[in-house]
């Protein structure tokens, strides 16, 4: 089997196993969400390993797997636990970005946003969260800023990433949600990851060559989506 046709059914693997994640959510069933969601970023990850993904891109993926499983567990500690594999996974995006160019503007209006969340959330979240969702919300929104610099797919995708996040951190702040929350959370998450993978995988990023990853000496040029 070629490496581009391997590439396609795992990323059509991928889409198959998100669809039946927010079927699952949507029908209200904790089993099909405790058995999809596990598979999202293995089966991403694989894609993006066939595809010749940098090594910083396939550990984000990872430690996003880490922090998708941690919170499936129902209880502080998980949650704590599943914060800080999504942060690494977060230090491993910024690294991937490198020293590349983004708008100063938008750096400040992410800021801007990250103020404002931090203040408006800060006295309705419980008090020993407070540090650790601050300190995540930075990280999180550097990465939202810094995709950019990957071209405008990987700027999508961050800009989701930061979306879902905070639909979670409204959810332990107990304000209003949206119905069915768990589904948008899961919609904006999965669309997030694989945007950043996919713009992490095209040749023209930010001007300049796709890093190298360990398969990548054997594989045929990259192409965007494919």
């Amino acid at each position: 089997m070629s490496r581009a046709r391997l590439a396609g059914l795992l990323r059509a693997a991928f889409a198959a196993a998100l669809a039946a994640d927010l079927v699952a959510l949507l029908a209200g069933s904790g089993t099909g969400h405790l058995l999809a969601k596990p598979l999202l970023m293995p089966l991403l990850a694989a894609y993006a390993a066939v595809r010749g993904a940098p090594r910083p891109l396939l550990a984000a993926l990872a430690f996003g797997w880490g922090g998708d499983v941690f919170l499936l567990v129902d209880a502080e500690w998980a949650f704590l636990a599943g914060m800080g594999s999504f942060a690494a996974g977060h230090v491993c995006y910024l690294l991937l970005f490198g020293r590349a160019r983004t708008s100063l503007p938008l750096g400040a209006c992410y800021a801007a946003a990250l103020v404002t969340a931090v203040a408006l959330l800060w006295g309705d979240l419980p008090a020993d969260l407070r540090i650790p969702v601050a300190g995540y919300a930075l990280l999180l929104t550097a990465t939202a800023w810094r995709a950019s610099s990957l071209g405008p797919v990987a700027g999508v995708g961050g800009a989701l990433f930061l979306l879902s996040d905070t639909l979670i951190a409204t959810g332990v702040a107990a304000w209003p949600q949206l119905p069915v929350p768990d589904f948008w959370i899961m919609l904006t998450y999965g669309a997030a990851q694989y945007l950043l993978t996919t713009g992490a995988l095209t040749p023209s990023s930010a001007g300049r060559p796709l890093p190298i990853g360990p398969v990548a000496a054997t594989s045929p040029p990259a192409r965007p989506r494919s």
